[in-house]
């Protein structure tokens, strides 16, 4: 409760707030939040790119009318920065540079005094270039983070807050499937989302398929991993996958880990 209030406390010191809204668990709960203490002075923005998987754009949309705060969609061209589609290790930071700087124009344009994002204490831990973009832009603040909120206390708050969301599995966008080095295409980003889309008629939770040129390492948690050993399941999955244009579809036996791309750094 004492975190839950200190998280109040700080939106309404803001004044008004646009919220930099996924529809995930953690910009869905300060959404919520936002409204709850602002109402009508606050305003969730999601920024549509090809990142952005079809489904999350239609769930955002979803959770934004459940929690009746205003919600708008602006387009990014993500694609359209040469730093990002390049694909090293400052990735992120060139994406969320560029978010975050969307953002604050719209804010500022519409007189609003801060934007708001929902890192939260867990997020220290993984490389995470993009906390450096945060940093470095001054109009935006993360106050779940601030209020001492880690991932348990947020989905604990979702749920006391009757939200949807509160046990959905954590999402990261398209981007972050494609190996490091590896040029960030449109095509490559839809190989991507299709072969998820094949894999998820068999299993529940966290999922990636990670893009290593013609190979597709397919991470699941490891509960499900049995599912897709099925011999007919498999037969299936390799056949659809390679529909789609990779060369060869392999099963990370180590199951999901968050960032594991990241394990060659």
């Amino acid at each position: 409760m004492e975190k839950e209030n200190k998280l109040l406390e700080i939106l309404r010191d803001y004044g008004s707030v646009v919220v930099a809204f996924s529809g995930g668990v953690d910009s869905s709960v300060l959404s919520k939040a936002a409204k709850l203490v602002l109402g009508d002075k606050a305003a969730a923005i999601t920024a549509a790119s090809e990142l952005l998987p079809k489904e999350e754009l239609t769930d955002a949309k979803e959770v934004a009318a459940i929690i009746g705060i205003e919600h708008k969609v602006i387009s990014v061209q993500d694609l359209a920065n040469p730093k990002f589609v390049v694909n090293d290790r400052e990735r992120c930071y060139y994406c969320k540079e560029k978010r975050f700087a969307l953002l604050t124009t719209w804010a500022q344009e519409h007189g609003y005094q801060k934007v708001v994002e929902g890192s939260n204490l867990d997020d220290d831990g993984d490389y995470r270039p993009g906390m450096r973009a945060l940093r470095e832009n001054d109009f935006v603040a993360s106050p779940l983070a601030i209020a001492g909120f880690n991932k348990k206390d947020i989905r604990n708050l979702a749920k006391k807050w009757n939200l949807p969301v509160w046990n959905k599995p954590s999402a990261a966008c398209l981007a972050s499937r494609i190996s490091y080095g590896l040029e960030i295409t449109a095509d490559r980003l839809k190989q991507v989302e299709h072969a998820e889309q094949i894999i998820r008629q068999y299993v529940q939770g966290q999922l990636r398929v990670r893009h290593h040129g013609n190979l597709a390492r397919i991470e699941v948690a490891t509960e499900f991993l049995p599912t897709l050993l099925d011999h007919d399941v498999n037969e299936e999955i390799i056949r659809e996958i390679k529909k789609i244009g990779f060369t060869y579809v392999t099963l990370d036996l180590q199951g999901y880990r968050m960032g594991s791309q990241n394990e060659i750094l």
